[in-house]
């Protein structure tokens, strides 16, 4: 078969990890030395050593958290020797690596570049070692004369005010309302779900532990998942530490993607060719108040089947899997979107953001650089990443393979995904009622100490409209954590409260 010579190919893979000790704060190299390092075993991985670095026409990075650059990668390129025609920076969202991805391999296709790095790193265990140590960090803060990279992504909040005043605010307060309503959907008791979700984190940890990048590679039982510990403390019912994305890691990743032609030219052996067959990106309906179930995420099945029908393959087609893993109710809702089983092919090739780490924004590029090994040591067969930012909010998905796709070039879709996801049914929303709702879903937060503190009720209300409440009595927050309040009906006062004590 004669080859497309735009064809975009994944031709080097690089990570790194590390776990200092405080008394090497003051000596720890910055993120854009870790994303340096990574490119470079990129470059080793490819056997081209720096050659495709430094002749990148666009250096990519994922944003970071642990540190702001203005232009992350210029450090890049001028630590690289590069001179690229772009630098380009991603929107915050753990969707962004592969849609950063997607629009390299797009922009290879069409001719306009021959060679893209995407890297990202985030060193937010050493940023927390230095405020324990009262270490200050000389790292580079880039001035403000320094030009700007070219942005790509949604740059848009992922709460609103309404969801703000009601403390659903961050991932650790959402992703267990989702749970709770897969709960409810499916009709099981709280011990019942419990173990059901620990006995798939606890295979997720078994993939981890095999994973050299991993920030945790141990294997865990399903019931020291699910036990509550001092080690492993309840943060939002019902997922104890051990269930929540841990952010807290020193990783980096980095790809090189590269045409067919820049490959050749190089001299990559083709057996580190990893093909991007397809590509697709989409949000759901923006605000979690607005979603028509909590349990659901049209956008993940509208691209998975956008994606998948593009690289002509189906889901059963699929050999190797990375689902977006912050908590396991992500894993679930994209593995019934997308037709997978939780207890079938591993859905990890890397071990989740619990066990293999969460870094930032970042964490797919590990995933892809884990595919495209899992892929090369299986060769003929596909791989599927997904990846997610904010709460179920904004998804991307690449396919990939060794071999090349069958129609002969790389294709992706975004804006007709978008436009079928918008016109599906959203549910209208509510900050001033005050009256009978029923439960339909809800989280309770707990303290350091384990002490709950405050339950996060949605509620739907008799016109199908949904809203926020709280409730805080100590009694009856550790009940909710003990029996199924979804489905209860209750009042709903106009500031908030939730009652359930009511005639």
């Amino acid at each position: 078969m004669s080859l497309d010579p735009r064809l975009p190919v994944v031709v080097g893979v690089g990570q790194l990890v590390r776990k200092p000790d405080p008394e090497d704060v003051p000596s720890l190299s910055e993120p854009a030395d870790m994303m340096v390092e990574a490119l470079r075993r990129a470059g080793d991985d490819s056997g081209t050593g720096d050659r495709l670095l430094r002749s990148a026409d666009s250096i990519r990075v994922v944003e970071l958290l642990s540190w702001r650059y203005g232009n992350p990668a210029l450090l890049l390129a001028e630590r690289l020797g590069a001179s690229p025609r772009e630098t380009v920076l991603s929107t915050t969202g753990g969707n962004t690596p592969q849609m950063v991805v997607n629009d390299a391999a797009a922009a290879i296709q069409r001719g306009e570049l021959d060679v893209a790095l995407v890297a990202g790193a985030e060193a937010v265990y050493t940023r927390l070692l230095a405020r324990k140590t009262k270490d200050w960090l000389q790292w580079t803060n880039q001035g403000e004369d320094t030009p700007a990279p070219r942005t790509i992504g949604i740059d848009r909040p992922g709460t609103n005010d309404i969801e703000m005043a009601r403390s659903l605010a961050i991932p650790t307060q959402v992703y267990p309302v989702f749970e709770n309503a897969l709960r409810a959907a499916s009709g099981a008791t709280v011990d019942e779900h419990q173990r059901k979700v620990s006995e798939l984190w606890a295979r997720f940890s078994e993939v981890a532990a095999g994973n050299p990048y991993a920030w945790s590679p141990e294997a865990r039982s399903a019931e020291e998942i699910r036990t509550i510990t001092p080690e492993n403390r309840m943060i939002g019912f019902p997922y104890p530490k051990f269930m929540n994305s841990n952010i807290q890691t020193d990783q980096a990743a980095a790809l090189i993607i590269c045409s067919v032609a820049a490959a050749q030219a190089a001299g990559v052996p083709e057996d580190r060719w990893v093909f991007v067959h397809s590509g697709a990106d989409a949000h759901d309906h923006w605000w979690v108040s607005e979603r028509d179930e909590l349990a659901a995420s049209p956008a993940i099945r509208t691209i998975g089947q956008h994606a998948l029908s593009l690289a002509g393959i189906g889901i059963d087609d699929v050999a190797h899997v990375d689902l977006y893993s912050c908590f396991p109710s992500a894993v679930e809702i994209g593995a019934a979107e997308l037709g997978l089983e939780l207890d079938g092919r591993p859905l990890t090739v890397t071990g989740g953001l619990c066990f293999a780490g969460g870094p930032g924004n970042n964490y797919v590029t590990h995933s892809i650089a884990a595919m495209a090994g899992a892929l090369r040591a299986d060769p003929g067969s596909f791989g599927l990443v997904t990846a997610n930012g904010w709460y179920i909010t904004k998804h991307s998905i690449g396919v990939y393979s060794t071999t090349p796709p069958a129609a002969g070039a790389f294709r992706s879709v975004g804006a007709e995904a978008q436009a079928e996801v918008d016109a599906l049914p959203r549910r209208d929303y509510t900050a001033d009622y005050e009256g009978p709702v029923a439960v339909e879903s809800y989280t309770v937060m707990h303290e350091r100490d384990g002490q709950p503190v405050i339950a996060i009720v949605a509620c739907r209300l008799p016109d199908g409209r949904r809203a926020w409440g709280n409730a805080n009595e100590t009694g009856l927050l550790k009940e909710m954590c003990q029996q199924e309040f979804c489905g209860r009906p209750a009042h709903l006062r106009a500031d908030g409260a939730v009652d359930f004590a009511f005639s």
